[in-house]
């Protein structure tokens, strides 16, 4: 055998020893098996034992949230705190700056933990860093000035603490194809920073506290931009019309602001809209007529300054929508005349706060998906006793209108009822539902309300 052949299979079993723990197991790289335990040293409860997996000497590609493509380094970290819901599954503690020593990492995802601390300094290390998620952890204080310094496809950073102004350095993001930092404390102005952001397909700046008008470099995002979110924050001025240029625009939200004026007439040259929310404005008539072609999904308008009159008939024709929204926008049709598409499509309607009359039992018997359905505060007048209602349904309020007849008793499977300030009469059937919800009616008895007479 050829001595130098000899040698380097020699070399090479004893690298591939090397490599082995005590059981037999390949082991990865130390420099990332070091960053990650100490990483794990940081963390300072773990009630479900979300680490325990994470031991010294043991294959760290097998760690609970490590994930490794190529060869023994580690490319992927999620470390996700579990069941929320329940209040259970997360980590406590801080982040350890040792995880600058997974120098391979590619995508680092951080959610629902419970640590604190600043933005964590350690990623400007990972020069291979792509994919960054920080979510519903208690991190705070400001955005690093050199966030943009980073080398990101994709920027989750939304739910956490964060605090301070949108740094304008996100301008050197050119590669961002989603960028959400919502749900923080941002404050101050958006910057006009989107000009250089020519891949971005998907922009989430909701929940925070950004005030004033939207930046000209918006209009940058028309060629790409799919999801436009600014709900719930202080932003102000008009909406402006170059939004009408966003031919791929399917979802636009927002609601919850003080934007002011009419909504462009130009936007009744988009067809692209699925979701389409700007409830809770200071928006004024008139609305624009608009057009699709496969037909809007979710309509939101409640709460500004409309007067609609009837349901627009590009809602009323459209044969994919599931949530409509209308409260307070000056309806005053008869629900008798009106005649969607598909009624069965239909999840959520809140048509609220109008002066909308008719029978609403025969929309309410039809509607096999429906999940909400709220018309408080309107003229319906009808007989309560004739409804079959959906078995999905959860939530239905009618109060402050004309309805008659007796409760049904499958109002007993409801989660939310409000039947109050209207006209029905008889024994009510057994529910878990307070005396509130069937207060002010003409003759309602039995519990919780007064007993019925013999």
């Amino acid at each position: 055998m050829n001595s130098s052949f000899f040698t380097i299979s020699i070399f090479a079993a004893i690298i591939s020893l090397h490599h082995l723990s005590s059981n037999g197991e390949a082991r990865c790289h130390p420099d990332d098996e070091s960053g990650l335990l100490a990483f794990k040293s940081g963390i300072t409860r773990d009630p479900v034992g979300l680490l325990n997996s994470w031991k010294k000497g043991t294959n760290c590609c097998s760690w609970f949230g490590v994930r490794c493509i190529t060869d023994d380094r580690v490319t992927g970290l999620s470390v996700s705190g579990g069941d929320t819901s329940l209040g259970r599954g997360y980590l406590w503690g801080t982040i350890s700056p040792s995880l600058a020593k997974l120098q391979h990492l590619e995508d680092v995802s951080f959610t629902y933990l419970k640590i604190t601390g600043s933005f964590p300094q350690f990623l400007f290390h990972l020069p291979k860093l792509t994919v960054l998620r920080i979510s519903g952890t208690r991190l705070s204080g400001p955005l690093p000035a050199n966030i943009g310094t980073l080398s990101l496809t994709d920027v989750t950073i939304d739910d956490n603490q964060f605090t301070g102004p949108i740094p304008s350095s996100v301008s050197n993001l050119t590669r961002l194809t989603w960028l959400s930092l919502a749900g923080n404390r941002l404050s101050g102005t958006i910057p006009d920073i989107f000009k250089s952001m020519t891949k971005l397909t998907a922009l989430d700046l909701s929940r925070n506290r950004l005030s004033g008008k939207l930046p000209l470099s918006i209009a940058s995002l028309a060629a790409t931009l799919t999801y436009h979110d600014l709900s719930k924050n202080n932003l102000s001025g008009t909406i402006p019309s170059y939004l009408s240029r966003f031919k791929s625009l399917s979802t636009l939200d927002l609601s919850k602001n003080r934007f002011t004026g009419v909504v462009p007439m130009s936007f009744s040259n988009m067809t692209s809209f699925f979701h389409l929310r700007l409830s809770h404005n200071l928006l004024t008539d008139p609305f624009p007529a608009l057009k699709f072609v496969d037909g809007i999904a979710e309509l939101d308008l409640s709460y500004n300054q409309f007067h609609l009159k009837t349901v627009p008939k590009w809602v009323t024709s459209s044969p994919v929508i599931y949530s409509l929204k209308l409260v307070k926008c000056g309806i005053k049709m008869s629900l008798d005349d009106w005649k969607p598409m598909k009624i069965k499509s239909f999840n959520y309607i809140d048509l609220s706060e109008n002066e909308i009359s008719g029978n609403a039992a025969k929309f309410l018997n039809q509607a096999e998906g429906l999940y909400e359905f709220q018309a408080s505060g309107n003229k319906l007048q009808f007989d309560l006793g004739n409804l079959t209602f959906a078995k999905t349904l959860q939530t239905l309020d009618l109060s402050r209108n004309l309805v008659f007849g007796k409760v049904p008793a499958t109002v007993a499977g409801l989660k939310k009822l409000n039947l109050s300030q209207n006209h029905l009469c008889g024994k009510l059937p057994v529910t878990k539902f307070p005396a509130s919800v069937f207060a002010g009616n003409s003759c309602l008895c039995g519990s919780p309300l007064s007993p019925c007479k013999a």
